[in-house]
């Protein structure tokens, strides 16, 4: 995968419960259980900082992982959240903070 930027999909709905979310797509009432690594993800998914940022500030900062490792599983996470609409991947940033 390219350098991304990932985005939390607007419209969702979703709570961090701990260290875990739940968030659900209204278009078609899909749920997602996401564990303490994929909410770390998902909770610094702005659109302003690539993937490899997120990893290496969220991840492995916080768990005892490599970057290498851990970039390659966040983006077969990302990828697999993208396509259910839930993460948007570009390869700009979005400008702007949230």
């Amino acid at each position: 995968m390219r350098e991304c930027y990932p985005r939390r999909a607007p419209n969702l709905a979703f709570r961090v419960l701990g260290d875990e979310a739940v968030i659900m797509n209204p278009a078609d009432s899909t749920l997602f259980n996401l564990n303490e690594t994929a909410t770390a993800i998902w909770k610094a998914a702005d659109g302003n900082s690539t993937l490899r940022e997120i990893v290496e500030r969220e991840l492995c900062a916080e768990f005892e992982v490599d970057a290498e490792t851990a970039l390659h599983e966040a983006e077969e996470f990302a990828e697999a959240l993208a396509a259910h609409s839930i993460l948007l991947l570009s390869a700009e940033p979005a400008g702007g903070g949230e």
